[in-house]
C-alpha cells in the first residue's frame, strides 16, 4: 500500500508540472502538448533531467541550467500541492471511480488557480471543458451506481443555477467592478461539483477566507477599496477543503 501512495505522490507530481506548463502555454497561446519545454526567461530547450518534478529543482538549487537566471518557486510549489493533494484523495476515496472523478477535478480547479491568481482571468478553455467532463461523469455514475438519482443530478443541477445566477447578480448590479464574468461559470462548475447544500459552504468558507485577506492587502496598500480582488482562487481554496472536509462541516451544523 505504502508503494502505491507513493505512485499516486508522483503521479500528482507529475500533474502539478504539467499545470505549470498549460497555464505558461495557454497564455501565450501555445500548445502544451505538441512543443518542447523552454525556459520562459532564456527560451533554451530544456532536456528531460531538467523536467523532473521538485527533483530538478533542487538539484537546480532554483536556478536555469543554461542562463542562470532564478526559477519561480511557483513550479515546485504547484508540484507539490498537487502530488499532497493526490494522496489525500486516495487516501479518503481509496480505488474508485470517485477517486479518478476528484484527480480530474483537482486537475481541473489548481490550473483554474493558478491562472486566475497569475493573470487574474478565469479561462473558457478550462471552465466549459471541466463542466463537459463533470457531466460526463455524472452519466457513468447514473449508469453503473442505483444510488445515483435522477433527484441528485437534479440537485446538482440546481446548486450550479443557483450559485451561478448568486454571482451574476453581483456582477450585473457592480457593473463587472466587483468582479469579473468568469466567477459566474466558475459558479456554475461549482455547483454541478457540490450539489446543495455543499456549494452553500464553499461559497461561505470562499469569503471568510478571501475577507481578510483584501483587508491586510488594503492595509498593505497594495489594493484600495475599489481594487478588484480575484475570488476564484479563494473558491478553489474552499473547494479543495470541502472535498476532503465538507460531510464533517455539514455533520457538525446538523449535529
Amino acid at each position: 500500500m505504502l508503494y502505491f501512495y507513493i505512485f499516486i505522490f508522483l503521479f500528482g507530481l507529475a500533474i502539478g508540472s504539467f499545470i505549470n506548463c498549460l497555464v505558461h502555454r495557454m497564455e501565450k497561446e501555445e500548445s502544451s502538448l505538441f512543443k518542447g519545454s523552454y525556459c520562459p526567461k532564456c527560451r533554451h530547450k530544456l532536456a528531460w533531467f531538467d523536467l523532473i518534478p521538485l527533483l530538478s529543482f533542487v538539484l537546480l538549487k532554483g536556478k536555469c541550467r543554461y542562463c542562470q537566471k532564478e526559477i519561480s518557486f511557483q513550479y515546485p510549489i504547484v508540484e507539490l500541492v498537487a502530488g499532497i493533494l493526490f494522496v489525500l484523495v486516495f487516501f479518503n476515496f481509496g480505488y474508485s471511480l470517485l477517486s479518478v472523478f476528484y484527480f480530474f477535478l483537482i486537475f481541473s480547479l489548481l490550473s483554474i488557480f493558478l491562472f486566475d491568481l497569475k493573470f487574474s482571468i478565469i479561462p473558457d478553455k478550462i471552465i466549459f471543458p471541466s463542466i463537459f467532463a463533470v457531466l460526463i461523469f455524472y452519466l457513468i455514475f447514473f449508469l453503473k451506481d442505483a444510488n445515483f438519482s435522477a433527484e441528485i443530478l437534479f440537485n446538482f443541477f440546481l446548486a450550479a443555477i443557483l450559485a451561478s445566477l448568486f454571482f451574476f447578480t453581483i456582477y450585473f448590479f457592480s457593473k463587472g467592478k466587483a468582479m469579473g464574468f468568469g466567477d459566474v461559470k466558475l459558479g456554475f462548475l461549482l455547483g454541478l461539483i457540490f450539489g446543495l447544500p455543499k456549494i452553500i459552504l464553499v461559497l461561505w468558507l470562499a469569503f471568510i477566507i478571501g475577507g481578510p485577506f483584501a483587508i491586510f492587502l488594503i492595509f498593505l496598500k497594495k489594493k484600495t477599496l475599489k481594487s478588484e480582488i480575484a475570488l476564484g482562487p479563494f473558491l478553489i481554496i474552499a473547494s479543495f477543503i470541502i472535498i476532503f472536509l465538507g460531510n464533517k462541516i455539514l455533520s457538525f451544523f446538523y449535529f
